[in-house]
């Protein structure tokens, strides 16, 4: 048990941690208070415990995966929100697992991992997007949006939250009739189905996943707008060649995380070149609270192979290389972590068909992934930014009453 000491007593001083040796050895760790999970983790081997000290992140994953660890009470929401809390970002704290140099290291991997050039992108996509409509359906909205839901009442259903982001966002894309609209990144179809009936705009949506395109075809059919909703399998760098200054509008939701910081540059003069001289964007992303960092190993490994979340200086910074002007900036704090929540609490209620349908080692990483994100954006160094942009100082009103007004038109 000693191995694991060392560790644990830097780490968890509130809150209960009781941690079982597979020779059934106990030692407890911390101490209750209010608001702090207990938590009982058992070792059914060694290898378990070594792993975690030879790599605190990718080693509790992969121990969690394989079942090396378990939850004999609470559940892996708990532990890593335990941790989490112990270790908060708004009070300068962190969790110390490695040493000046191998924060280098991850700093290089990540650098390296998210190049991310056409092929590798399309790799990336496959990997996460590709696995299966099905899986997604179990623990999203109807409506199927992956990315962080708007909670503007406490008491909201996610699929509410999810409806009001929608309009929160469309409300920023000042949209008028007749405008052509870019979707970039455009899931399965929902953000480009919903602005075409708030508003008789035309919209491309563009993504690099062949099961998410063919099902947003089937939605806009569905739905009635297939006339002004098209969807194509392109890359943005592609298509900003091929077709400059076409859109009036751009919004990207959820996608801008799978560009890499080594293609920032790239992103936004597509994005600039894109647009008609008053042209305007949404960017709605994770970000970083904070200066630049680096992607942990068990994101790069398992779920997001090639992504970085970015700190709003450099996507500011990117973003002035192509003359575009910073217009709006919203911080969602905690929409994030109730969103996660949301999506956690549905894949345990589908537990027995994720299993079926993906295998027992894939939900528990699944559920390690929802977990270890709810924990970021509740106690970690993680939120979401949305940001305007503008080619014009002309392109929108002065003030930003048109957002309050648009929005209650789309949410009424």
């Amino acid at each position: 048990m000693s191995i694991l000491r060392s560790f644990l007593s830097r780490v968890i001083h509130q809150g209960r941690l009781t941690v079982v040796a597979p020779d059934g050895m106990r030692e407890e760790y911390g101490q209750p208070a209010p608001g702090f999970p207990d938590v009982t983790i058992r070792f059914t081997s060694r290898r378990g415990m070594r792993r975690i000290i030879l790599d605190p992140r990718l080693g509790a994953a992969e121990a969690f995966m394989d079942g090396e660890m378990e939850l004999a009470e609470g559940d892996i929401m708990d532990l890593i929100g335990l941790i989490r809390m112990n270790t908060p970002w708004d009070r300068g704290a962190t969790l110390k697992d490695k040493t000046w140099l191998g924060k280098r290291a991850e700093w290089v991997k990540t650098r390296l991992g998210s190049i991310n050039r056409q092929r590798r992108s399309r790799a990336n996509v496959k990997h996460h997007y590709d696995i299966g409509n099905d899986l997604y359906r179990l623990f999203l909205d109807d409506d199927m949006q992956y990315s962080c839901a708007y909670w503007s009442r406490p008491d909201m259903t996610l699929e509410e939250a999810q409806i009001a982001k929608k309009a929160h966002i469309a409300a920023k894309l000042a949209l008028r009739p007749g405008q052509r609209v870019l979707d970039i990144g455009c899931g399965w179809g929902g953000m480009a189905i919903t602005l075409a009936k708030l508003e008789q705009v035309e919209v491309l949506g563009i993504t690099l996943s062949e099961e998410q395109l063919a099902l947003a075809r089937q939605r806009a059919e569905a739905a009635g707008v297939a006339d002004r909703v098209k969807f194509e399998l392109i890359d943005y760098r592609d298509l900003a060649a091929r077709e400059p200054g076409r859109f009036d509008r751009i919004v990207s939701v959820g996608m801008f995380e799978h560009v890499g910081a080594p293609n920032f540059d790239t992103f936004f003069r597509a994005a600039a070149n894109l647009m008609t001289a008053d042209g305007v964007m949404l960017l709605h992303t994770i970000g970083r609270f904070g200066r630049p960092g680096s992607t942990d190993a068990f994101t790069r490994k398992y779920i997001f192979p090639g992504g970085y979340i970015p700190a709003l200086s450099e996507t500011v910074a990117a973003s002035e290389k192509s003359r575009l002007i910073v217009t709006d900036v919203e911080t969602l704090r905690l929409h994030y972590a109730l969103t996660l929540r949301e999506w956690y609490a549905r894949t345990l209620a589908h537990e027995a068909e994720i299993v079926a349908m993906m295998g027992e080692r894939f939900f528990r990483m699944w559920c390690f992934y929802l977990a270890g994100a709810t924990a970021a954006f509740e106690s970690g160094g993680m939120g979401n930014y949305q940001i305007q942009f503008a080619r014009s100082r002309h392109a929108l009103p002065l003030t930003r009453d048109y957002m309050g007004e648009a929005e209650d038109r789309y949410s009424g």
